[in-house]
């Protein structure tokens, strides 16, 4: 009986110990994390990228995203406030805009500056560029409308130039750079300030108090208001978007700035990617990881700015998701 007894133990003890090495040897039954995963992520997005910023670059990650701008197209980007000098040259981005037989699209600022009203802003355009290569259309020039926000707390709608509603496709061509409000700007600041008109600006600065002043919100929420705006924009396009990300230029000043500091940290590449949460977490993760020196500015622009917590409250909203997979398509 003691004899059973300790055959049966020596059993079960060796049962245990093979389970056990083969749980320490088993391969991972998913792709081990991206940069950006966490390890109870089920999907991530796709965000490619390309070392080769130049008009070639562009297309390539264009093309890679495998979604066709059709139909009547807005090309979505910043003119670049007369005495800045950061912003997207017209010479690299001109053949993605005529492939598409786009229209560069602006809304005037909410600032005194070169772009405030129609005339200037075109004028602006002009002196930069941007005419001698599309149609340039400053869509709040006759007025505004409203989108819906779903899902926010601080706006119920989003304000808009009113001629955002004609266009049938959106490509947000933003330039990642730093912001002195926001912290950083990238596609979720391009679709949410660069698609709102003047008053809508304001709208979004005040935290949806106010059309006629920036009001004084709580960092927090401002951007979170900025993220509504965003998704209000990114609902109302569907399908019918996509965003690409030059990282260029790497100045801690925004293109709206006529002044901007001269960047301290060297080029990172062109990133796209159909999911503009993902896309921004690409960009700054990517500012993070490098190894030039000068970084650190950009780094303490974003963070002292809470830049990080745009990206929170929009995933948080459902305008995307901070998971992605990388892809390099040099």
């Amino acid at each position: 009986m003691k004899s059973s007894f300790l055959t049966m133990m020596f059993a079960v003890l060796f049962a245990t110990s093979s389970c056990a090495r083969a749980q320490t040897n088993q391969k991972p039954s998913r792709p081990e994390p991206s940069v950006s995963e966490t390890p109870d992520t089920v999907a991530a997005s796709t965000v490619y990228i390309t070392s080769d910023i130049s008009p070639k670059g562009l297309m390539a990650v264009y093309e890679a995203l495998g979604r066709e701008a059709t139909g009547k197209v807005a090309v979505k980007l910043s003119t670049g406030e007369p005495g800045g000098h950061n912003f997207l040259q017209p010479s690299l981005i001109r053949d993605l805009v005529q492939r598409v037989n786009g229209t560069i699209v602006e809304c005037n600022t909410a600032y005194g500056g070169g772009r405030s009203n129609t005339a200037a802003h075109l004028r602006a355009a002009e002196e930069h560029g941007f005419t001698a290569i599309a149609e340039v259309d400053i869509m709040d020039a006759e007025g505004e409308t409203r989108l819906p926000v779903e899902g926010g707390r601080h706006i119920d709608y989003d304000i808009v130039g009113s001629h955002y509603t004609g266009y049938d496709f959106t490509v947000v061509l933003s330039h990642f750079k730093g912001h002195a409000m926001a912290g950083f700007g990238g596609a979720i600041k391009n679709i949410s300030i660069g698609i709102a008109s003047a008053n809508g600006k304001r709208w979004i600065h005040s935290a949806g108090t106010s059309t006629t002043s920036w009001g004084n919100p709580s960092q927090e929420d401002f951007l979170e208001t900025m993220a509504e705006a965003a998704k209000a924009v990114a609902d109302h396009c569907g399908d019918n978007i996509l965003y690409i990300s030059v990282a260029n230029n790497l100045s801690v000043d925004c293109d709206c700035d006529s002044s901007p500091a001269d960047p301290q940290m060297g080029d990172i590449g062109i990133l796209a990617s159909l999911d503009p949460v993902a896309l921004d977490k690409a960009c700054t993760d990517l500012v993070r990881s490098s190894e030039d020196h000068g970084k650190i500015h950009l780094i303490e622009r974003i963070d002292s700015r809470q830049g990080m917590h745009t990206l929170d409250y929009a995933e948080q909203i459902g305008l995307g998701s901070q998971q992605y997979e990388l892809v390099r398509i040099d």
